[in-house]
């Protein structure tokens, strides 16, 4: 069974409405317009919070922006929306109906992955994915009941662990979170758990691949996040319309609507910090900013290393950093070709030897012969991303990030080659290179210089058992007194539906903290 909870939020939306109500007294800075920044603004803004946020860049969305060249338009990072009821739930939050700001599409079939010279569609409704698995895997399809009902019951169970702060080590020992430890499976992997419902280790794989969404390793991802699969099956996948930067620009604008003031083209240069406390920010063009409380959404390590003045880290020190754990990078191409390609919205490529280029990502931190990609085709959906009869493609590379013995100007051309290869070899394309209009290429490199994401991780910090919950950077931030993180490098971690959550907890310990009533929405898995 899928569902889609927009109805059950809209129906929460009847006695609520924008505050409209003169600012509390209180004044929040964000630094930074990512997915977390400008789902922060919204909020604070809507409960009469008087909020400014800085960025940067000329546009809003950090990792999750976009670029457009020559009538070519592409996102730069998240291309999956999953659990929207999330997204919905900031909005509703607000007083406000996610469908007035974007416009969304629930895609079927969600995606598809290539392994071997077989294909396997993920489709929106479970029994006509369980066909997929009779036709490949003849026989394993029951396990696909007994993986929707053991995960949703994780689920459910993790759900308010992912909803609340740990500020302090103690609210993981709060009532309603002891339930949630047996389904931690810890000292399991999340290909451990998937093969407790799938025998056959390919279809296992094909289960997987989500791991990836945090920058790690299916044989070294904590179990617990086979849940992520459940997750896509049971609440299905989304696009906007105009691709996935839609969702901040959507966010900035109703935070705008809510008297949030958004100032693009200004960069932060450090906090302002008294006493071990936060009480501003000092812009780059020498302007001092005061404010109760300030938020974070940089990139957490960037911000660490370039935003808190010499002297003032205790606990996130550059030698602490450098011990701690971070994500894989990507090689990345965003190609406006001059024609249409018979591809679905997804597809995933893995590689003939998955294991063997997994190791070499996630264990050996070296380049890969033979590559698992991604490819994202949205035109077969959204129109609107390239010129008419042209396509705007989004290529993706796992690779390792910085840490890695890889000299990326040397190796960038190589793995440009690699994709077109792949390309004819996996895919039957033998003409991509030859129908390019507008090219622009990522490495872990690029990520690194141009978006300032540490190490050029992009998934940001890992997910290793020892960087979760109160182990990971706290929503409340542990250094500095008035200070918050929004975004992956705190809790619940990296991905949309996280980073949204992790907007709400803050703005939710923001306005605690000042007293404030303000509406509260339920999940249910």
């Amino acid at each position: 069974m899928q569902s889609d909870d927009s109805h059950l939020l809209r129906n929460a939306m009847k006695d609520l409405g924008p505050s409209g109500s003169s600012p509390t007294g209180g004044k929040v800075i964000i630094i930074g317009g990512g997915p977390g920044g400008v789902a922060s603004a919204l909020l604070l803004a809507s409960r009469g919070i008087e909020v400014h946020l800085y960025e940067k860049h000329n546009r809003l969305g950090g990792r999750t922006g976009c670029h457009e060249i020559d009538g070519y338009r592409f996102d730069i990072g998240p291309t999956f929306l999953m659990m929207k009821s999330l997204l919905d739930r900031i909005f509703v939050e607000a007083g406000l109906d996610s469908a007035d700001y974007l416009e969304f599409t629930r895609l079927d079939p969600m995606y598809e992955i290539r392994f071997d010279d077989e294909i396997f569609r993920a489709c929106n409704d479970t029994e006509d994915t369980k066909k997929e698995i009779e036709r490949l895997f003849p026989g394993q399809s029951a396990g696909m009941d007994r993986f929707l009902k053991k995960e949703k019951s994780r689920f459910s169970k993790l759900l308010p662990a992912f909803q609340r702060d740990f500020s302090q080590p103690l609210h993981s020992l709060a009532p309603d979170l002891l339930p949630a430890l047996p389904h931690l499976s810890l000292g399991s992997t999340v290909f451990d758990n998937l093969k407790k419902y799938f025998s056959d280790e390919k279809l296992a794989l094909l289960f997987s691949f989500q791991s990836k969404y945090l920058g790690m390793s299916a044989w070294e991802c904590p179990g617990a996040f086979a849940m992520l699969s459940y997750m896509e099956h049971e609440h299905g996948i989304y696009h906007t319309k105009g691709g996935l930067a839609e969702i901040p620009i959507g966010l900035g604008k109703a935070a705008e609507d809510c008297g949030a003031n958004i100032h693009l083209n200004t960069p932060v240069k450090e906090l302002i910090i008294e006493n071990r406390k936060v009480v501003g920010v000092e812009l780059e063009n020498g302007e001092r900013e005061l404010a109760d409380n300030v938020i974070i959404n940089a990139d957490f390590a960037h911000a660490m290393t370039h935003l808190v003045p010499d002297g003032e880290i205790k606990k996130y020190t550059k030698a602490k950093l450098e011990q701690m754990k971070f994500s894989c990078s990507t090689f990345m191409m965003h190609l406006g070709v001059k024609k249409v390609y018979d591809l679905p919205h997804h597809s995933i490529i893995f590689a003939r030897d998955y294991r063997k280029n997994v190791d070499e990502i996630f264990k050996l931190n070296c380049s890969s012969d033979d590559i698992s990609f991604y490819v994202r085709n949205a035109g077969v959906t959204d129109p609107t991303l390239a010129p008419e009869g042209k396509s705007s493609l989004y290529i993706l590379v796992p690779t390792p990030n910085l840490d890695g013995d890889v000299d990326w100007d040397e190796v960038q051309d190589r793995y440009r080659s690699m994709v077109f290869k792949a390309f004819s070899d996996r895919l039957g394309i033998d003409d991509l290179e030859e129908n390019i209009e507008v090219e622009k290429i990522y490495t872990p490199k690029t990520w690194n210089q141009e978006l300032d994401i540490f190490k050029g991780a992009t998934f940001n910090l890992s997910h290793c058992l020892s960087q979760m919950a109160w182990k990971r950077p706290r929503n409340q931030f542990e250094e500095f007194k008035n200070c918050y993180l929004v975004g992956g490098g705190t809790h619940p971690g990296s991905g949309l539906p996280t980073i949204f959550e992790s907007a709400r907890i803050s703005s939710n310990l923001i306005s605690d903290s000042l007293g404030l009533k303000y509406s509260k929405t339920e999940i249910t898995a």
